[in-house]
């Protein structure tokens, strides 16, 4: 971020805010990594590390993050750029924190808010929205190998772009407000369309209007057509919903860790300054 004096105009709440959420984000994490463009404080490249114990786990997925002027008013688009089978690439996928929703969105979440949640979302149903692919498990698994290759021509190898065991698994499992909404809105998605298909319906017709994913002013129709076979309910219900929270929950908590252990090596270098300076000016 050079020049940005000439570029931008610092009293505005929008760059002031991206400049410290670029801060806050320029040491990667084992799950994820974000920064914007040198030229392009409005646009930022990430990668997240897919959910473990799922059909994403040892995947690295990049993207981009595409910010309103209006932000953090306003929610950013997410667009990713690796195959995954669960997202199409190159196209802003639909999610309640994406542009696609901007009635769901709050101000006090972040970038950092949204690659937890995009993580947390990667194993949920496709249900048909926007920009959802529904690939079988085998098929992800496989792309999931194959990402780890991939290559950004803006940002090169995606491979050395996360934490890899440098022992960054320290501190508490902090929650703050915003993400423990978050988690639960999470979650009942997870479980209505699990409803849904427990209906047993043929054909389920997804319309997506203009204040719903919509995409180029149009609406939407997706017709999804399922095989669906009666089963029983079981007291395994809950499975899928609490998976979802358990990837959330350890993505929140790895990443709370790091923030607390940088803060702690900010506080010990800024003691070892003033000390130094102090011996200088009173000797």
């Amino acid at each position: 971020m050079t020049d940005l004096q000439s570029k931008y105009n610092l009293k505005s709440p929008g760059v002031k805010r991206l400049m410290r959420e670029a801060l806050e984000l320029a040491e990667p994490t084992e799950e994820y990594h974000a920064c914007p463009l040198d030229d392009n404080l409005f646009e930022w490249h990430f990668t997240v590390r897919g959910p473990q114990g799922t059909e994403f786990d040892g995947g690295l997925y990049h993207g981009r993050i595409l910010l309103p002027t209006q932000y953090p008013m306003q929610p950013p688009n997410i667009i990713l750029l690796t195959p995954n089978g669960r997202f199409e690439v190159n196209k802003k996928i639909c999610l309640s924190i994406s542009g696609y929703h901007p009635e769901s969105w709050q101000p006090s979440w972040s970038i950092r808010t949204a690659l937890l949640a995009l993580i947390a979302f990667m194993p949920t149903p496709a249900a048909g929205t926007v920009g959802s692919l529904d690939y079988t498990p085998e098929e992800r698994k496989v792309l999931a190998r194959k990402s780890r290759s991939f290559e950004c021509h803006t940002c090169g190898p995606v491979a050395n772009k996360l934490a890899e065991g440098q022992g960054k698994r320290l501190g508490g499992d902090i929650l703050t407000a915003e993400e423990t909404s978050l988690l639960k809105q999470i979650s009942l998605k997870g479980e209505d369309e699990n409803r849904l298909q427990e209906k047993g319906e043929n054909v389920v017709t997804v319309t997506a209007r203009s204040d719903d994913c919509k995409e180029s002013g149009e609406a939407v129709e997706t017709e999804i057509r399922q095989r669906l076979v009666p089963a029983e309910i079981t007291e395994e219900e809950p499975v899928c919903v609490a998976r979802q929270d358990s990837i959330l929950q350890t993505s929140i908590q790895r990443s709370n860790r790091d923030r607390v252990w940088s803060a702690v090596i900010w506080a010990i270098i800024s003691m070892i300054t003033l000390l130094v300076i102090r011996r200088f000016f009173f000797l």
